[in-house]
């Protein structure tokens, strides 16, 4: 070989042994094999496929933990409510028996304050986003917060109560009951867009408020004011907790001595408010279990995304990523041929013209 063929050759190879070093300096530091994506022909499809994969794994995850977020929120109200109830079925309405007119301010005043706070507690937001107010996260589901207990609905129930030493027990209960069932604008005290959906059939209903869970997959979680989400009200009820609450409620802040003196009626009366705090007691602790129930759903699912995600992640490490171990040992060793290489270069400098061009 003659010492041109051979400058040529030891050139050559000292190119290459430089771009395979650059190329181990920078896997070393990166710890990627490749910068750019379409550099890792032919894994092309598969990495695409997995980085897409655990991209849609990440989002749902997110989606969910978002939810889970407004889901702590609203137990937080819907246990709230369900000491409401409970104190009022176990204390006030208790003390209120016919022989006791001297509470009876005091218990006027506690309901209305608790009318105020069941309004706040339906209105709760997270976010910018009301929790009850079904789709229509914007606006609160209790228009006017602080006049519940002097509302229109209020001020209907409060008269049929003082008519029950006429009219009797029977025809009060089922007066208050329609009352508080009613979607009559104007009369219940829920927003315009949870009054007219209402109003539709169950099935043409606003659909409740769920979170993507996986490909094709949600879970719902939303509990709209005024409609029971999972909850079945049973006893003396409206069908609803939160019309339950507010009608016994509104009752309570309607009494005056005036209907204690049908004793009878009265301590029925009575009664049947303990039974429908009851009932909204009851289903309020239903739908905070059954929430707790969607919570746990959606814990597990954020689990399953989590651990197929780090399978995922290491299926494409394996793929993008280098051992950076294996590759300064590479690197140590081509830097040695490097410089190997440039010393034979080097020698060719020894030789004489006439040798060179043999």
């Amino acid at each position: 070989m003659s010492s041109i063929e051979m400058f040529h050759r030891l050139t050559t190879e000292t190119s290459q042994l430089r771009t395979r070093l650059d190329n181990f300096t920078r896997q070393a530091t990166s710890g990627l094999k490749a910068e750019r994506l379409g550099d890792l022909a032919p894994e092309i499809p598969r990495a695409v496929s997995l980085q897409g994969d655990i991209g849609r794994r990440e989002l749902y995850g997110k989606a969910m933990n978002q939810a889970l977020g407004r889901t702590s929120v609203m137990q937080t109200s819907l246990d709230r409510m369900t000491e409401i109830a409970r104190d009022f079925r176990t204390k006030a309405a208790t003390r209120l028996n016919s022989g006791d007119a001297a509470s009876l301010m005091t218990v006027q005043s506690n309901a209305r304050a608790a009318l105020t706070e069941v309004a706040h507690l339906l209105n709760t937001r997270l976010g910018g986003e009301f929790l009850f107010s079904g789709n229509d996260t914007g606006r609160p589901p209790i228009p006017d917060p602080e006049g519940l207990a002097t509302g229109q609905m209020a001020q209907d129930i409060a008269a049929q109560v003082a008519a029950l030493p006429i009219q009797g027990l029977a025809a009060t209960v089922d007066a208050t009951r329609l009352i508080a069932q009613s979607n009559t604008p104007g009369v219940t005290p829920f927003s315009d867009y949870l009054t007219a959906d209402a109003a539709l059939p169950p099935g043409e209903q606003d659909a409740r408020r769920s979170v993507p869970a996986g490909d094709g997959q949600v879970i719902g979680y939303g509990i709209v004011a005024g409609r029971n989400a999972d909850a079945i009200s049973m006893g003396e009820t409206t069908g609803n907790w939160a019309r339950d609450l507010m009608r016994n409620l509104m009752s309570l802040a309607a009494l005056t001595p005036d209907q204690m003196t049908d004793r009878k009626a009265f301590d029925g009366f009575m009664g049947k408010i303990r039974e429908g705090l009851s009932s909204a007691e009851m289903a309020l602790a239903e739908e905070a279990g059954a929430l707790g129930n969607v919570e746990a759903r959606m814990e597990s699912t954020q689990r399953r995304h989590s651990n197929l995600t780090m399978a995922l992640s290491k299926q494409l490490a394996d793929i993008q990523e280098v051992d950076v171990a294996d590759v300064m040992v590479k690197m140590q060793s081509t830097r040695t041929s490097l410089e190997a290489s440039y010393r034979a270069i080097s020698s060719l400098g020894d030789l004489n013209l006439a040798n060179f061009l043999r």
